[in-house]
């Protein structure tokens, strides 16, 4: 969500400690290397075995890890670059595969970083995102910052009573001298997105 997720807690785009390990060694190219031959392995892994979830889980992991380093993503601009949403693209389809096989429990871990994903500074699919969130409220402890979080999306999703309950549980849970500010801030979101909307600015389709 760029902004609404800084404020609410998952953050902007990043690749995680793999990357940062990577990076504090030997820089952003070695990462990209890794995380490139990584890829590779798992796309032979699922084609030898298509309902292999936990290659699909990962190669979605992997593959939004290829889209948040090197030339993936501009840190100067704050969004992903052409090369960037084409990597996204490639692991929504892959997490779409592992969902596809009905894991027993979907990982919460790559389920936050589809969040990132789908959201508007990257795919803008806020569907999708809206059931990576869920995931990882299944699995997380329910907090005002994931509610918050799950609001806004579930209003770029058009899903508009969802999108009200989950801002009401957001308030609830937030702190009492914090409900008005988070109220505010999810409202500000949600009129940020519908504004993206307006001016009909392309998704990463």
């Amino acid at each position: 969500m760029g902004g609404g997720l800084v404020l609410f807690g998952i953050g902007g785009a990043t690749s995680g400690g793999l990357v940062d390990a990577i990076q504090g060694g030997s820089g952003t190219q070695s990462a990209n290397d890794v995380f490139e031959k990584r890829v590779d392995a798992l796309e032979k892994r699922t084609e030898t075995n298509p309902r292999d979830a936990g290659a699909w889980n990962e190669l979605a992991s992997v593959r939004f890890s290829v889209a948040t380093a090197g030339e993936g993503y501009d840190q100067n601009q704050r969004a992903y670059t052409t090369k960037g949403k084409a990597d996204l693209r490639g692991a929504n389809a892959a997490w779409q595969r592992y969902l596809a096989l009905n894991p027993p429990k979907p990982d919460a871990d790559t389920a936050v970083k589809m969040v990132q994903a789908l959201g508007d500074q990257g795919l803008r699919q806020y569907p999708d995102a809206v059931k990576a969130l869920e995931i990882v409220l299944d699995n997380r402890p329910a907090t005002y910052q994931l509610y918050a979080q799950l609001a806004v999306l579930a209003h770029g999703a058009k899903q508009t009573r969802k999108a009200t309950l989950s801002a009401d549980k957001a308030v609830e849970l937030a702190p009492k001298d914090q409900k008005k500010a988070v109220r505010d801030a999810i409202k500000q979101e949600q009129t940020r997105l519908d504004s993206l909307a307006a001016a009909g600015q392309p998704s990463g389709q």
